[in-house]
Formats: structure tokens, sequence, C-alpha cells
């Protein structure tokens, strides 16, 4: 079981995405943002479709505030890592879960620049990729998903789909289809599932996404 607690120091590189999405979290608390999910059924889903079981190393790549670290835990994950920008999110996440945030590793830090100290089964992303909106960053991203990977590991990316919306909390994004992301990430993911959903945010908005889970090539 994971007892651990782990600061990741941020990469001043993009101190102006650090400075962004505090400021988000000061601001709001988790069930108020946009992308705010009480039940990640999807992610959940894909998930158990890995067939890799409670053993699975997870990193949950933006996780900060999300759910979905609460109900892998009450479904008996016993490694799992929450990866975020900001401070303030990884916090309230922190005090949600009271004592059971001792089970989980948490990071701080930017994802472009992350050294991983593992490999893990899964990577999880739910709304962090489609942030990256300059081609450096996106191959920064893609090399560290690389790195953090097992050979045998997959990875379950969601982002706006091609008919979602343009910009989130202030901030450009990059939409795709699920062909449009398969091709972005290269030749070592193999496309393997898709779902798309139409997201009710907590403000009354409709936001649709699509999850696409790959597998390793390589």
């Amino acid at each position: 079981m994971n007892t651990s607690t782990t600061r990741q120091p941020v990469d001043s590189k993009h101190p102006d995405w650090k400075d962004h999405w505090e400021n988000i979290y000061a601001d709001k608390n988790p069930a108020e943002v946009s992308w705010y999910q009480s039940h990640p059924q999807y992610s959940l889903s894909l998930i158990e479709d890995t067939g890799i079981g409670k053993a699975a190393s997870i990193i949950d790549v933006g996780g900060g505030a999300s759910t979905l670290v609460d109900h892998l835990l009450e479904t008996g994950y016993r490694d799992v890592t929450v990866f975020d920008i900001a401070r303030a999110a990884i916090e309230q996440a922190q005090i949600r879960l009271g004592n059971r945030s001792q089970r989980v590793t948490w990071i701080e830090g930017d994802i472009t620049s992350y050294s991983p100290g593992q490999e893990f089964d899964i990577w999880h992303d739910r709304a962090v990729f489609h942030f990256l909106t300059q081609e450096r960053d996106r191959a920064c991203y893609l090399e560290v998903l690389l790195k953090a990977l097992k050979p045998s590991g997959q990875a379950i990316i969601a982002t706006f789909s091609d008919c979602g919306p343009s910009q989130c909390s202030g901030l450009d994004v990059v939409r795709y289809s699920p062909e449009t992301l398969k091709q972005t990430l290269g030749p070592q993911l193999r496309l393997v599932e898709t779902f798309t959903e139409e997201h009710h945010t907590p403000g009354g908005g409709l936001q649709q996404f699509v999850y696409c889970r790959f597998c390793r090539n390589d």
C-alpha cells in the first residue's frame, strides 16, 4: 500500500501556467469548476477495461482536486499517484480524503518537464493534453508519457472533442477527434477504445469530451 506524499519542484519553464491554475483553485472550490465530475464513469470504465486489475500502478495527470482518486481507492486500487501543477488543487483533494490521502502519492509539477520516479501501468489524463497548444509542449508531454509508461502499459487521454469548446478557464485549447489524437500521439501508441461524453458543467453548460484508450506498440 502506498503511504507516501511526494512534492515535485515546479518547473519555472511555465510559471504562467502555475499562476493561472493556482488562481483558479484559490477562487473556486472543486465542485464549481467546469470540468467537475462527482462520478467519473468514463474514466473508471476505461481503467477497468485495461484488464490490469487492482494492483495496477496508476498516475492521474492533472488529477488535482478530481474525485477519480476517491473512487479508485474505494474500489481497491492500491498504487495511485496524483499529479497536478497546482498545489491548491492537491491540497483540496487531500483535505477531502482525510486520512485516506496518505495512501496516495501526490506530485506537484509541470507535466512537460516531469522526470518520472517510477513506471506506471496506466496513465490517465482528463483535460490536460488539450491545453498544450504548442507543438514543443505536446512533444515534451509525449516524451514524459513514454518514459513513465511500462512497455505493457496503457494510456487513457480525454480531451475536448472537435465539437467541444475552443476555450476553457480563459485559455485556448486544441480539440481532437479520436483519429487526430491518435495521429498527434504517434505510432508508439495504438488506439483500442474510444467514448464520447456529453459533460454537463456545474454551471449548466455542455462540453463534449472524447476519451481514448491506447496500448503501447513497443
